[in-house]
């Protein structure tokens, strides 16, 4: 092994942490990098801004006079336009994380096309508040420092200084803690993690699989929602001996079974393609358990 290799796996390593649920379950995973995290931000904010341009040639596409625009602006009428504007593109900002923070991969596309995704760092489910919570100390973070910067034109005046300390204490916030948390994140309870995409299995498909030994009924199914699903695809994903063992225990305790054998894997890929098809079969007929506790 070369030395870069070993230090790739000694830099890799730093970021393994165990989550552990509400269900005492320890679940291994990895804290998202520095690097990717800037770099899924900067995807986001670029798709955002293609998005207002393409409004922008659309509404001047289907008439708009940008010349009769720059007129009204001096008005009254122009300025209250100008604010509903603003505030449209405040509201779509923040509806464009929310909307994809609060999905089913708690990822925004920049974030899935990185690989990583935010997570609640007591192991419980993303909620509204939480998600909230970080993208508004975005704005105190970056957005409100930037704009200082940019009213003061880069000037290196006081207030141009100050605006400048302030982003870089934030910027900088990331490298003084080991799980890279923003202020945002040591907010709302989050952090940022590794999603990785290796595929499920055949046997977590919802085709009819012949190999499946263990059947659930309507009992055993009801007790787990949308959230306890998520987190059983993740330690199948993830494919650690010690945490399918315990996974699947705790599922034993709580639907009253035994496994019997020592067949973890195979109990817990059954156990998900029945609770899967189970959910979405709910889903289907307008019944929706968000999870355990709904």
């Amino acid at each position: 092994m070369t030395r870069l290799q070993s230090a790739i796996q000694t830099r890799s390593a730093r970021r393994e942490r165990a989550l552990i649920t509400p269900e005492g379950l320890a679940l291994p995973l990895r804290v998202a990098s520095r690097g990717s995290r800037a770099l899924a931000l900067l995807l986001d904010l670029m798709i955002l801004f293609f998005g207002f341009v393409i409004v922008i040639v659309a509404l001047v596409g289907v008439g708009l006079n940008l010349d009769s625009v720059e007129g009204l602006a001096q008005t009254p009428a122009g300025e209250v336009i100008g604010i509903v504007f603003i505030l449209a593109l405040f509201f779509s900002r923040y509806g464009y994380f929310l909307w994809f923070e609060l999905g089913a991969r708690g990822a925004t596309p920049g974030k899935r096309l990185l690989g990583i995704r935010v997570a609640a760092r007591g192991g419980q489910r993303l909620t509204t508040e939480m998600v909230i919570a970080r993208n508004l100390m975005r704005d105190v973070e970056v957005f409100i420092p930037v704009f200082f910067m940019l009213g003061n034109g880069f000037d290196a005046g006081l207030t141009g200084g100050a605006a400048f300390v302030w982003l870089a204490v934030f910027v900088l916030f990331p490298f003084c803690n080991r799980d890279a948390l923003r202020a945002g994140d040591l907010v709302a309870g989050t952090f940022v993690v590794e999603a990785p995409r290796a595929k499920l299995q055949d046997a977590m498909s919802l085709a009819p699989d012949h190999r499946q030994t263990y059947r659930f009924g309507e009992a055993e199914l009801s007790v787990y929602g949308e959230h306890e699903l998520q987190v059983l695809e993740g330690v199948l994903r993830n494919g650690d001996e010690a945490a399918l063992h315990e996974v699947a225990q705790a599922i034993c305790r709580k639907i009253g079974w035994d496994t019997g054998r020592s067949d973890e894997r195979e109990f817990l890929t059954s156990f998900y393609a029945a609770l899967r098809a189970h959910l979405e079969s709910g889903m289907r007929f307008g019944k929706r358990k968000k999870d355990k506790f709904s």
